[in-house]
Order: structure tokens, then C-alpha cells, then sequence
């Protein structure tokens, strides 16, 4: 694949993972603040630091600043929207199957930051291992914010397959796109749906990384 045709391919993964990743990540983190009884202007202040942070936290770290989600004002624009539905219609969820979406919208949000995350790495002219690492931290940086608010410990930190299903979604496109020569949208695919299966059967399956003691 030539290099024109590739930056091309990655540009437009990147925009439509970035996107969809805040608007999840922002529903998500709106729908924790929810079930933590905080009001409407601490639900929001969630969504947005939710749907934003990782991608900050990766600008900086690659030195694209000002971070592209305070540059462009569709991400505030889109984790506001997304927060805003979450507060307006979670009572049509049922209580008993929230946890269950709100675990759904996390691995979503995760498996499209770490592609994206990736992406912008791989753009930047990183070196393919360190676009996997900035992935993983795309995809988990939000999170880890939003569990501080909640004064929880991080999810990257506790027992779950968290850290790793971003690791391996990102492994994945990278090595598709770099290794195997795929077009960027079908390595995005691949590795989004990796990223995603893997998180679900963890939460499912109850499988956890090894750890010394009970």
C-alpha cells in the first residue's frame, strides 16, 4: 500500500474511531456518575474527562498539542451529547441489565481508543511498539480518570482483563496494518473486534491476570 493512500486510510479511521470512541466513552462514564448519585453538572464534568482523557494524555505523550480533543470542539461537543443522552433515557434501562451496558460501553469505548490511539502513534511516525503502548493508554486513560473521580481503584489496576484487551486490540491493528499490509479500515476492524471480544468473555468468563496472595 502506498504511503499517501495509507496516511489516507489512517486519517479516516482515526477520525471515525476518535468520534465514536468519546461518544461511548462519554455515555459510559455519564451512566457511572448516574449510579454514583452525582448530579447533572458532575454526570457531565464525568462524561466529558471519561471521553477525553486517554486522547489528551496520548496527544501530549506524542507531542501533538493542543491536544486534538481541546483543538477541535466536536469532541466536547460530542462527550456533552453523549453524557446528556445517557442522563435523559438511562431509565429505560432496567437496573438489573445496567451493569451489563455499562460494561458493553466501556469494552466499546475501550476497543476504539486503542485503535486509535494506535493510529495517531502509527502517524506520528512512532515505532510500532510504542503505537501499541500509546493505544493501550489511549484506551484506558479516561477510565482510570473516571475511577479516580469515583474515588474507586482504577479498573486497569484490579483483577480484570482491562489494560490487556486494549493492549491486544492494538497489537492486532498494528500488526495488520504494518506486517500483514492491510487496508487501515479492515486492521481497525480486526483489531476493534479483538479488543472487544476479549473484554467481554473476561467480565463473562471472570478471568483475571495472575497476582500473589488471595
Amino acid at each position: 500500500m502506498d504511503t499517501p493512500k495509507l496516511r489516507r486510510g489512517l486519517d479516516l479511521v482515526l477520525l471515525t474511531a476518535d468520534f465514536a470512541g468519546t461518544l461511548l466513552f462519554a455515555m459510559e462514564g455519564a451512566l457511572a456518575g448516574i449510579r454514583g448519585a452525582m448530579d447533572l453538572f458532575g454526570i457531565l464534568v464525568l462524561a466529558f474527562t471519561t471521553a477525553v482523557g486517554g486522547g489528551i494524555v496520548r496527544d501530549l505523550l506524542i507531542g501533538a498539542t493542543p491536544p486534538a480533543s481541546i483543538k477541535d470542539w466536536r469532541y466536547g461537543a460530542i462527550a456533552i451529547t453523549g453524557g446528556m443522552l445517557a442522563f435523559v433515557f438511562h431509565g429505560t434501562v432496567a437496573q438489573q441489565a445496567s451493569s451489563v451496558l455499562i460494561t458493553a460501553l466501556d469494552a466499546a469505548g475501550l476497543s476504539l481508543f486503542a485503535i486509535a490511539g494506535a493510529t495517531k502513534a502509527l502517524e506520528f511516525g512512532m515505532h510500532p511498539m510504542m503505537a501499541v503502548l500509546l493505544g493501550t493508554i489511549t484506551g484506558c486513560g479516561g477510565g482510570t480518570i473516571r475511577d479516580i473521580f469515583l474515588n474507586t481503584i482504577p479498573g486497569i489496576l484490579r483483577t480484570d482483563i482491562y489494560a490487556s484487551a486494549a493492549l491486544l486490540g492494538a497489537a492486532v491493528m498494528v500488526i495488520s496494518v504494518r506486517a500483514l499490509r492491510l487496508h487501515p479500515s479492515l486492521a481497525a476492524l480486526a483489531g476493534g473486534i479483538s479488543c472487544f471480544v476479549l473484554r467481554m468473555l473476561s467480565v463473562w468468563q471472570g478471568w483475571s491476570l495472575p497476582k500473589i496472595g488471595a
